[in-house]
């Protein structure tokens, strides 16, 4: 059981689906826009085809309005560039200074950061002073975030999660994007008697601790060593500073691979493999050297991408946890395409939006590299197109004008029991996400500038 990758696939071949899917995802951003309550909060994911809320953390607003910037990016419409920055004034503010969240690169990247390298590469007139007001929100975003740090046994340490200061969540390595940023536009953290604490110190040390702990390598750490699983949350013994024990707040269980999770590290280490490849070699000299965190990287990024290529079913879109009790009923789940209505665990599309982005990445990294590297860049980078050729098509693709969702078959939180049954259903399906959407849209993004000849997008372009 494995992705069927297909060898042929193309940027250029999916651009019309990529069209497709922005002309979709216009009409439903602006339904949002219009029906939306701000004093309900953020919107977080759909109950028949609403966008609902869900008081657990503030993480999804970024998405919302990151989502019009993406829009304008793609279709040149100046509705979405207007709706993307006004948003970002009126409401984003409490999200850069927000002391409670780990998730600032979700917020903060997708906004001020979008708006920024978009302004950098010419394509809407900003002020000095805009430009500015960009860079300093990711500045006190990056810090903010950079604060919540709990230091380990070894002197290093991690970013924790809103559970506490014993708790390293998997979901954070993608939200480092904001440290990367801030760093480059020349800040630190300003810590007790004005020491400065290097923001590029703590992401590598969050890597590297997350790289440690929440991914598997197959060395037999335990019972359930499998490579390329990830645990969703690290637990840490607050009075030593060592490591415990796996746990999860959204998987399966302990020894699961939640999927979504697994997502997130693909896509969080190729990402930071590619920002870290920009650095100076100096750079890295407290660090144990380039080679050594490019390794780090690198290491955790393949074996999280094989491990995911190898247990999705063929289309590329996973359960949502590939540890979850009703599998053995499934049968060969993964010899086959994805059924999200199969009544007995759910899939999850928002895993698959962000792991194929993940991908994509991963396979660009690799390239140039040996004969045997190349191969294996090949393959990452066609399956992460496989993957977005079957979200970007039904059943996935949601052309319902009455749905305000744009990728289907999303899952926020099944243990909660949080996600819609559909009547005449047995599990969650038919509803989306603001973090799969946005993902979804970030995705097609890459791609549209694959397939035009453009360079590609990083998050730190906006530097």
């Amino acid at each position: 059981m494995a992705i069927k990758v297909d060898p042929r696939i193309s940027p250029a071949k999916l651009r019309p689906q990529v069209q497709r899917l922005f002309d979709v995802s216009g009409d439903k951003i602006l339904l949002i826009n219009r029906r939306w309550n701000p004093d309900r909060g953020t919107p977080v994911f759909t109950v028949k085809g609403r966008y609902t809320s869900r008081g657990w953390t503030e993480w999804t607003q970024g998405f919302q309005f990151g989502a019009a910037i993406l829009q304008y990016e793609v279709t040149g419409d100046p509705v979405f560039l207007e709706l993307g920055r006004e948003a970002t004034v009126q409401h984003m503010a409490s999200h850069v200074s927000h002391i409670g969240v780990h998730d600032h690169g979700f917020n903060n990247v997708s906004t001020y950061g979008n708006l920024l390298r978009l302004a950098k590469e010419g394509r809407f007139e900003a002020s000095d002073a805009e430009r500015e007001y960009y860079r300093l929100a990711l500045k006190v975003s990056g810090a903010t975030q950079a604060a919540r740090w709990t230091q380990i046994a070894n002197g290093e340490g991690y970013i924790y999660s809103f559970n506490g200061p014993h708790s390293l969540f998997i979901d954070t390595i993608r939200s480092l994007r904001v440290l990367a940023v801030a760093h480059q536009l020349g800040h630190v953290l300003m810590g007790e008697r004005d020491q400065p604490i290097s923001l590029l110190e703590r992401l590598i040390f969050h890597a590297r601790t997350t790289a440690a702990y929440g991914v598997y390598y197959g060395a037999g750490r335990d019972h359930y060593d499998v490579r390329g699983r990830t645990a969703h949350e690290s637990v840490f013994n607050l009075n030593d500073g060592h490591y415990r024990c796996p746990s999860t707040q959204q998987g399966y269980s302990p020894f699961s691979t939640w999927t979504r999770g697994l997502a997130w590290a693909i896509c969080g280490y190729a990402e930071q493999l590619e920002f870290v490849r920009t650095l100076p070699a100096a750079a890295f000299e407290p660090f144990g050297g380039r080679v050594r965190v490019v390794n780090m990287l690198r290491r955790a990024a393949e074996a999280t991408a094989d491990h995911y290529i190898e247990f999705s079913s063929q289309d590329g879109i996973p359960m949502w946890d590939f540890g979850a009790p009703g599998l053995a009923r499934l049968g060969d789940f993964g010899a086959r395409d994805s059924d999200p209505f199969n009544g007995i665990e759910p899939v999850d599309s928002s895993a698959a939006a962000i792991a194929a982005q993940g991908l994509i990445r991963l396979g660009r990294c690799l390239r140039g590299e040996s004969k045997k590297a190349h191969s294996r860049a090949k393959r990452y980078q066609q399956a992460g197109y496989t993957i977005a050729r079957s979200l970007f098509a039904a059943p996935y693709l949601s052309t319902d004008p009455r749905h305000q969702g744009l990728i289907l078959h999303s899952i926020y939180h099944r243990p909660n029991g949080w996600d819609h049954v559909p009547a005449g259903q047995r599990i969650p399906c038919g509803e989306s996400s603001m973090w799969g959407d946005y993902h979804a849209l970030e995705l097609g993004m890459m791609i549209w500038r694959e397939s035009q000849d453009m360079p590609p997008y990083h998050f730190y372009d906006c530097v």
